[in-house]
């Protein structure tokens, strides 16, 4: 069994089921299934997200892993992804408690619980009427270079998020939101990867759904071209001559995702 809790948890928990208590938190539900649950709670007056993962049992990892799909089996994942990003300077959430029981990974029980990132607007938000009414260059250059930076450390670290969109990374707007001091947030990492180092595969996996989740919001050659430089680190010529086969790879991708949103709707 593994458990480290935090305050208000460690002084609220003490001595008593860990495992129990958190089960007893109430709050906004923010999705509710078979082997995960995700609220929204309060506690002493401060905001939090909980996770509580329960066995996803061994008919449901056959069947992920039979469609190439990696399962989510706990909250562990989500616990050392948010560490190593830390490690790597790459700002995301703060977890204050995180359980996990039970060897077997078909029902094992563990949950995280990581204080709530507000205020804040998901980029998604923030973009969703760029095309309308465009922003100011300096703030559209700002979040451009941010992102690549962002998206560039967690690669080079060896973490790849899997659902790497731009509705997962969050813009403090706890002031007025200025070009000259951004701060983004990286979140919902209970299907990250960690590796010493990261696969050009999960890279460009990563890239594609980025790229996708930002195809409406009127990006232009040189918005791309930006993000590319921030991203690499390279002179632009060395990136178009040397990441052209992953470019075209990631374009292909990012279109069959826009093509099936366009047939199915958001749920890809």
């Amino acid at each position: 069994m593994k458990l480290i809790l935090a305050e208000p948890f460690k002084t609220l928990w003490a001595g008593l089921d860990a495992f129990a208590e958190v089960e007893k938190l109430q709050g906004e539900v923010f999705r509710e299934l078979a082997a995960r649950r995700t609220l929204r709670t309060v506690v002493e007056g401060r905001p939090y997200f909980v996770k509580i993962h329960r066995g996803i049992g061994w008919g449901e990892i056959f069947k992920n892993l039979i469609t190439a799909k990696l399962p989510v089996l706990g909250a562990g994942l989500e616990w050392a992804a948010i560490h190593r990003l830390q490690a790597l300077g790459v700002p995301t959430m703060t977890g204050v408690a995180f359980g996990e029981k039970g060897s077997n990974p078909a029902d094992q029980h563990s949950f995280i619980i990581t204080e709530e990132l507000a205020p804040t607007l998901s980029l998604e938000d923030v973009t969703l009427n760029w095309v309308a009414e465009p922003p100011a260059p300096a703030l559209r250059h700002a979040l451009t270079h941010e992102l690549a930076r962002m998206v560039g450390d967690m690669h080079r670290g060896g973490v790849n998020h899997r659902d790497c969109y731009l509705c997962h990374f969050l813009l403090d707007t706890s002031k007025p939101i200025d070009a000259r001091d951004i701060k983004l947030s990286v979140i919902d990492l209970h299907r990250a990867q960690l590796r010493a180092q990261l696969p050009l595969r999960w890279r460009d996996k990563d890239l594609s759904a980025l790229y996708y989740s930002a195809l409406d919001i009127g990006l232009t050659r040189r918005d791309k071209l930006r993000f590319l430089k921030g991203y690499f680190r390279q002179p632009l010529r060395q990136i178009l001559a040397e990441q052209s086969a992953s470019l075209s790879l990631m374009q292909r991708k990012a279109d069959k995702l826009y093509a099936r949103k366009l047939r199915y709707g958001d749920a890809i």
